[in-house]
């Protein structure tokens, strides 16, 4: 596909990342030079400086062509006019970042007029991120396919679970819930298991399951914990407060910690249900005072990576049951799993999976089998549902006689609005949908799994 994207910010450079992967016609715009000269160095892009919001650049940017203009720059309002100038110009679809939370609101109600395709608030989805780690205590991280009907889940295998010590075989036959553990991270390496696959303490197991099965599971296997009622942020970002709006609406009771007084009074008068706290959320009394030990989730949202990472560490260290981090360098993950802290989040990563996600949507209608895609394991593993269109060779045929590449599994079969977990026996048919877990890339089709 024809793609634009105009502002090469952080998010901007990480989407980039991932959709020059995918083999795209990509065109960028910035208005800084060596920002545009460093990127075609680094990609197969054609490169435009400028201001992406004005006419006469996206002509030269052949914007008249695009499939699909992203506009991320820092500002709403020129993400905005952009969008409307590109879809003036010629372009199919657009997406727009939108932070603002005075925007937000009537701009998704606005977007069709506006010729708006998609928002994206990195903040507000990271939020909504966070909020799932905190309302599903168990588990590290959590995807969905099929309009929600498949989960594709991320757990530890801690001590005292009924996972460690088992293979997949010996596993099927102890629990009755069934589910399918279709990717496994160890030690740096990511592993598609086969039946004979031994879990371990410590392992990160993504699975999937049927939506109404999950908690059936993670009883079965003795990951359930009691439910979280007291939350601490530290950090008053915009993050922050959709995060303490969303949870105080669902009945937590919620601490947050601002060493910026005037966006401390703002936050306490923008969130009444919620206590804010004028002082430094990093300094060891005032954590204490304000009772961190007391906590069931902490959660730090500073600007400041390492600071997250000490702050995160201090609440471990005081029992706090469930700790998250926000964290911005990748090159800091394989130090967080080295210190057992997995409940991880990055906004560039979260706006990467959903806008990723739509270009394979739109790659669909062209021609594309791909539905939805998500990049697991700091991007090794993608989890792809597919649509079972046209008639092939591989349907009605058990998947124990399909010669599947290695490192690629079936993971669920979607049929009839029925979530089969597969086994040997079953098979493909025309009309299913399907979720594969792979570490291979750029799958286009279905038949893309077969040896």
């Amino acid at each position: 596909m024809k793609i634009v994207i105009i502002g090469l910010g952080t998010i901007g450079k990480t989407i980039l990342k991932v959709l020059a992967k995918e083999k795209h016609s990509i065109t960028i715009i910035d208005e800084k030079k060596e920002k545009i000269e460093e990127l075609i160095e680094k990609y197969d892009v054609f490169g435009v400086v400028g201001n992406g919001a004005c006419m006469d650049i996206q002509k030269e940017a052949r914007v008249q062509g695009a499939d699909l203009v992203i506009a991320l720059t820092d500002s709403d309002e020129l993400n905005i006019f952009a969008c409307m100038v590109a879809r003036k110009v010629g372009a199919q679809n657009t997406i727009a970042r939108v932070r603002n939370p005075d925007y937000s609101n009537q701009i998704a109600e606005m977007k069709d007029d506006l010729g708006i395709s998609m928002l994206v608030n990195p903040e507000k989805d990271t939020a909504n991120e966070i909020f799932n780690l905190i309302n599903l205590p168990s588990i590290v991280q959590v995807e969905q396919f099929a309009k929600g009907k498949v989960l594709l889940v991320e757990i530890v295998a801690e001590k005292g679970c009924s996972l460690v010590g088992e293979t997949l075989i010996s596993l099927g036959k102890k629990l009755s819930t069934k589910v399918l553990i279709c990717a496994v991270q160890r030690d740096g390496e990511v592993f598609i298991p086969s039946g004979n696959f031994l879990i371990e303490e410590g392992d990160k197991i993504h699975f999937t399951s049927d939506v109404h099965t999950l908690g059936s599971f993670l009883s079965e296997a003795h990951l359930v914990k009691s439910p979280l009622k007291n939350v601490m942020l530290v950090g008053g970002s915009k993050i922050s407060l959709y995060l303490a709006e969303q949870l105080s609406k669902n009945k937590y009771k919620v601490k947050m910690i601002e060493n910026d007084k005037q966006n401390a009074e703002d936050l306490a008068d923008a969130l009444p249900k919620v206590t804010v706290v004028y002082g430094n959320g990093l300094k060891h009394d005032v954590l204490i005072e304000e009772g961190i030990e007391s906590m069931d989730a902490f959660v730090s949202l500073t600007d400041i990576d390492e600071e997250n990472m000490v702050a995160s560490m201090f609440a471990r260290k005081k029992k706090v049951k469930k700790t998250i981090t926000q964290i911005k360098s990748d090159d800091l993950n394989g130090m967080l799993e080295e210190l057992g802290m997995h409940n991880n989040v990055s906004p560039k990563h979260v706006v990467a999976n959903k806008i990723s996600s739509y270009v394979r949507a739109l790659a669909n209608k062209r021609g594309s089998n791909v539905l939805t895609l998500s990049l697991l394991v700091n991007d090794q593993v993608e989890a792809l549902e597919f649509a079972a269109k046209k008639q092939e060779k591989i349907y009605d045929k058990p998947l124990k006689e399909l010669k599947v590449k290695e490192n690629c599994l079936i993971a669920c079969i979607i049929r009839d609005n029925q979530v089969i977990i597969p086994d040997g026996n079953s098979c493909i048919r025309q009309g299913d949908n399907v979720i594969v877990v792979t570490t291979h890339k750029n799958f286009d089709d279905l038949t893309d799994i077969i040896a």
